[in-house]
């Protein structure tokens, strides 16, 4: 059965309602400030119904979807899964240096790769 809709469409973390119902995420670890692409949320919508509030969501590709940023030199972890030798997998932290973090393009500011 059809219903109402009233979908639009974020290009960007800058959009006017790409953080409708994203909350914001708490810090967590030793993470220094809120990340200034997504303003702590880790993730926005890139389109979102306004009568039901379905969504699709981007991660920020600059915080890794933590919504707080390292401003020092400590690397920073991430939740990865990897291959045991059986070939099973496994969680695992995976460490990124603070210097080959994602840096948002300037062409294209706050899209993240998908």
């Amino acid at each position: 059965m059809p219903h109402a809709s009233n979908i639009v469409l974020c290009d960007g973390p800058d959009s006017p309602h790409a953080f409708d119902i994203v909350p914001l995420q708490p810090r967590t670890g030793t993470l220094d400030a809120l990340c200034p692409v997504c303003k702590g949320h880790g993730q926005w919508n890139t389109e979102i119904d306004l009568v039901s509030f379905r969504c699709k969501r981007a991660s920020c590709g600059r915080c890794y979807g933590e919504g707080w940023i390292e401003t020092g030199d400590d690397p920073i972890g991430l939740p990865d899964i990897e291959l045991t030798a059986g070939g099973y997998p496994k969680w695992t932290i995976r460490y990124v240096p603070h210097e080959d973090a994602d840096l948002p393009d300037p062409a294209a500011p706050g899209l993240a790769e998908t």
